[in-house]
């Protein structure tokens, strides 16, 4: 019920927003040449709707696409208004800045003819903006309205009083764009006294069950009862059975075990319960995989020139080869060899300083290492010497961003010693990351690491991924903690 819902007002939302659009195109023809035409008189053009008027066809699409890409028309978890507003414009500000360079590209090509105001994209702008954040702000205004007066309301009970009982009373609380409200706990024991739970009444334990909803006007059950108490399930499945009642199951599964998000799906009509998956399926490995090729085929082409000037300078710098190759891991736990200019004395300098693996993150090389040649700091300071993984991304071996590579001998340390740590191998291996660019890169904390590459796992998009490009030619190359 809860994604029906979702899919219900996401529809409402978008069907408003698409015509909203529409009616800015058309509000700003009209504004810009009926209403302004005295005070900013068109210069030398035949007024008419089909001459002046900026393409619908280009203009509503990329907007829409914009307030995608801004997040409209995700669950709204109780966001604050002035949250929607900002993205609302931010998207707004997009939309308008693709189609500007959108209808400038296809004007010579499918707008022969057609002529286009600076003022009338601007007052589209405008227009799409304001009423915008009107219709939101009207229709939340109504909806909660509507809720407060305990209409459009799921009344739910939910079975369960311990931690997972309470965390799906909180959730439900916090989700209220759900219309889905609870009303009263029943208890996961056979008998209880407890009168309470968070601020609802206990209206019993499991024997009193059939009592307890024949006297109750509810529209579903949450099942949130513990783990131990899965066996209990299929008797208590059977006696809902006799009620009307929508009936859903929380399973008891701690977060901490999940950084990945969980999702329920089914295959020729077995139900199947994805705890831990790569956000990288579908069309989203197929877009991440075009941004790896054309990305670093552009950055190769950038710094071919550079990338022959380092290797005759690491050539020079000392013995050993000028690309120093290093087992890594990347997507699926597969093994590769990375490629990177050497920075030290000698090839297997590294791999020689492991020595005793009990030595775990003391095995990175550490500032001031007296191994690490005069030409070797530079490049680290600079990342310079990361320059031959483009080759790995060519490859396919590595993404462009995504976790950096760790070593088996340490991966073998982190696997046993950090919860969640192999979840990093959900997705490719990158050349740079989310936690690179907030400083987390040499012998910095492997905890907030992990955290920052988790996050990244969990709230993957194209978008993010440019965005942490972006930042990266900003401030990911050269860092204080880089040596």
């Amino acid at each position: 019920m809860l994604r029906k819902q979702h899919r219900f007002f996401r529809s409402v939302l978008m069907a408003a927003d698409l015509t909203i659009i529409v009616l800015a195109v058309v509000a700003a023809y009209f504004l810009r040449f009926k209403l302004l035409a005295d005070l900013i008189p068109p210069k030398d053009v035949v007024v008419s709707y089909p001459n002046l008027a900026i393409p619908l066809e280009v203009a509503a699409p990329l907007m829409m696409l914009a307030m995608l890409w801004a997040g409209q028309y995700r669950p709204r978890r109780d966001q604050r208004f002035h949250l929607e507003a900002a993205a609302i414009l931010k998207g707004t500000a997009v939309g308008l800045g693709a189609t500007i360079v959108s209808v400038g590209l296809l004007q010579n090509i499918l707008f022969q003819g057609q002529h286009f105001s600076g003022w009338q994209f601007a007052i589209y702008g405008v227009c799409t903006a304001v009423a915008l954040l009107s219709w939101r702000f009207a229709f939340r205004t109504a909806l909660r309205a509507i809720r407060a007066r305990g209409w459009n309301l799921r009344h739910v009970a939910i079975i369960g009083t311990g931690r997972l009982g309470q965390l799906v009373y909180h959730t439900l609380r916090r989700n209220s764009w759900t219309g889905i409200n609870p009303v009263f706990f029943i208890s996961h024991h056979e008998m209880t006294s407890r009168k309470t739970c968070q601020d609802l009444a206990v209206k019993g334990g499991l024997a009193d069950l059939e009592a307890t909803l024949d006297a109750a006007d509810l529209t579903g059950i949450f099942i949130a009862v513990p783990g131990r108490l899965a066996a209990a399930l299929p008797d208590l499945l059977m006696r809902l059975e006799r009620y009307p009642i929508d009936v859903r199951i929380v399973p008891d599964m701690n977060p901490k075990y999940m950084p990945i998000n969980m999702s329920a799906n089914e295959l020729d009509g077995m139900p199947i319960l994805s705890i831990r998956e790569s956000p990288l399926s579908g069309w989203g490995r197929v877009t991440k995989r075009t941004l790896d090729l054309a990305g670093g085929l552009l950055l190769l082409l950038l710094f071919a020139v550079p990338m022959l000037v380092i290797a005759a300078m690491v050539r020079l710098s000392g013995q050993g080869p000028v690309i120093f190759r290093q087992q890594r891991m990347s997507l699926n736990g597969q093994w590769f060899e990375i490629f990177k200019f050497r920075t030290m004395e000698h090839a297997d300098a590294e791999r020689q300083a492991l020595g005793n693996l009990s030595r775990g993150t003391d095995a990175w090389t550490r500032r001031d290492d007296e191994r690490i040649t005069r030409m070797g700091k530079f490049l680290r300071r600079t990342s310079l010497d990361e320059l031959p993984q483009l080759f790995n991304v060519l490859l396919g071996e590595m993404s462009l961003v995504g976790p950096r590579p760790e070593r088996p001998e340490l991966i073998k340390q982190f696997r046993e010693n950090w919860r969640g740590y192999m979840l990093r191998q959900n997705v490719k291996a990158g050349m740079t990351g989310w936690a690179q660019v907030n400083g987390l890169r040499g012998d910095t904390s492997l905890r907030k690491r992990l955290q920052y590459d988790l996050f990244y796992i969990r709230n993957w998009s194209i978008m993010f991924d440019l965005r942490i490009l972006g930042l990266t030619l900003f401030k990911g190359f050269a860092h204080p903690n880089a040596h």
